[in-house]
């Protein structure tokens, strides 16, 4: 795990770049501690149905269900007669069900893109902050850096906006 980062507390952390210790938390961790059971199950049971296995065995379902209770088989096997009012309601059910574990994969999707963000930003702030100091060492003047960054985004808007792009 050569590389690695570890959490902002640590101070025998993994060692990257040369041997310095590296102090951002990695996305997995951050992630790991949010995710529980409840949200394990949901992404199997979100990520199933959105298979064509999940399909081809509701196809499956389905056909038999209304080959039987059309009395093709027999009048015996009839337990759900048209319009099937059992299967709407077990579909329904199905329904909300699927939808809510979906919703539940989708909220904790935005966490995580949260928590990336979070992450990138520590990171830009932290290279921000190091290559300031980097360039007061070097004699650098921060403020005519500064100028030559804002001259150069504002030519890649002016770019953008006349391609038609927004930023």
């Amino acid at each position: 795990m050569g590389g690695a980062a570890s959490g902002p507390g640590d101070q025998g952390g993994p060692r990257g770049l040369g041997g310095l210790a590296l102090r951002l938390p990695r996305e997995q961790d951050v992630l790991a501690r949010m995710r529980g059971t409840e949200d394990r199950i949901a992404d199997a049971i979100t990520a199933f149905a959105g298979t064509m296995q999940f399909v081809y065995i509701h196809a499956a379902w389905f056909t038999v269900w209304i080959v039987c209770n059309e009395g093709v088989f027999g009048q015996r096997l009839v337990w759900d007669p048209f319009p099937f009012g059992l299967l709407t309601m077990i579909v329904s059910l199905e329904a909300i069900f699927l939808s809510t574990f979906v919703m539940v994969s989708q909220n904790r999707q935005a966490a995580r893109e949260n928590v990336r963000a979070d992450l990138d930003f520590e990171t830009n702030v932290r290279s921000e902050v190091w290559s300031i100091h980097m360039g007061r060492a070097l004699g650098v003047d921060p403020e005519e850096v500064e100028r030559k960054v804002q001259e150069a985004l504002a030519e890649n808007r002016a770019r953008m906006k006349q391609t038609g792009q927004t930023s």
